[in-house]
């Protein structure tokens, strides 16, 4: 099978690999739609040690079972592989779970290739009416959804509902999403590059800025670095709630002074729940999520020059989705 393989910093290969095989309980699945994922460009720069090279990278994404006696049946995929067996598991805490695995991270191959397996009960069934490249998109969604419904849950009922979401990627504006889904009206995307701030407000209706002191009761940092969490800090209102997503990188910038001072909740948020993955999904099949027409497409064997791309900041759309099969 081709796949895009992570060969060494910055440099990913177009080649011949061998071809993916179902397991028990699993099932091989012909990849359609791929995207690329903010934690994907972490490890093409070289700043993630759990996905050495040479590595195939991706795990957003939706395709067609191939073979067996679901043949043909559309899916989008859970790319958390977890134990079910533990407490975390059992609580339905899946990510958490000690034994977790995901696909673009040893020992699981990731889905930058035309074929993937995996277990049955990772698979969410996608109507004929939804298109593949849209469906692709449930793994990022379900990341911000997770993050937006523990936020909320953190809030005190009797605190206004205003957010701030840091960051104007992907899992920015999926956040920004979920929030208005959720019931949250007042949403404002800080994002510093103009071409994706022109991209949000103009393609995506988004209320966006580069930058912000206005309070806000909910804060969602989708970027992770020291900046960012400073920037959280800064803005977060008494009482209120960052959400912490991004893993740009390990340490700095929180003002953990001003957060006891002033009782705001910090959480740490990591991928979603099974629940979650699956309630992302059927927002999105019902278009709760708006249109998702923000993605841009691309054949697999242009992912290098995409990667590249992302990595000068030169692609305003939120989402490149890679197509194995063009």
């Amino acid at each position: 099978m081709k796949a895009l393989v992570y060969e060494d910093v910055e440099t990913l290969g177009f080649r011949d690999m061998p071809k993916a095989e179902a397991g028990e309980g699993e099932h091989l699945i012909r990849v359609v739609a791929s995207g690329i994922c903010g934690s994907d460009m972490h490890a093409y720069l070289g700043h993630d040690a759990r996905r050495p090279a040479p590595l195939i990278l991706g795990h957003e994404a939706a395709g067609v079972i191939a073979g067996g006696p679901e043949d043909g049946r559309r899916v989008t995929i859970n790319p958390l592989v977890t134990c079910k067996t533990c407490l975390a598991c059992i609580s339905g805490r899946e990510n958490l779970c000690a034994d977790r695995q995901i696909i673009s991270m040893p020992p699981r191959e990731g889905a930058f290739a035309q074929f993937l397996a995996m277990p049955g009960s990772n698979l969410v069934t996608v109507p004929d009416d939804v298109g593949l490249a849209k469906a692709a998109l449930a793994e990022p969604l379900a990341v911000s959804w997770h993050a937006a419904r523990l936020a909320l849950e953190a809030l005190h009922s009797n605190m206004e509902r205003r957010a701030i979401v840091i960051g104007g990627g992907a899992i920015g504006l999926a956040a920004a999403l979920a929030l208005r889904a959720m019931g949250v009206e007042q949403v404002t995307i800080v994002e510093p590059n103009e071409k994706r701030r022109a991209f949000l407000a103009e393609r995506c209706g988004q209320a966006v800025t580069d930058t912000t002191t206005t309070p806000s009761t909910i804060v969602i940092d989708a970027v992770g670095y020291a900046a960012t969490r400073a920037l959280a800090s800064e803005v977060a209102a008494p009482g209120g709630v960052i959400a912490h997503i991004g893993l740009g990188e390990d340490t700095g910038g929180l003002d953990v002074r001003r957060l006891t001072l002033q009782e705001i909740t910090f959480i740490g948020t990591y991928t979603y729940t099974s629940q979650d993955f699956r309630n992302t999904a059927q927002a999105i099949f019902e278009g709760r999520l708006g249109p998702l027409d923000w993605i841009e497409e691309r054949p697999l064997s242009d992912g290098a020059q995409a990667f590249s791309e992302l990595r000068k900041g030169l692609i305003a759309a939120p989402k490149v989705i890679l197509d194995p099969w063009v």
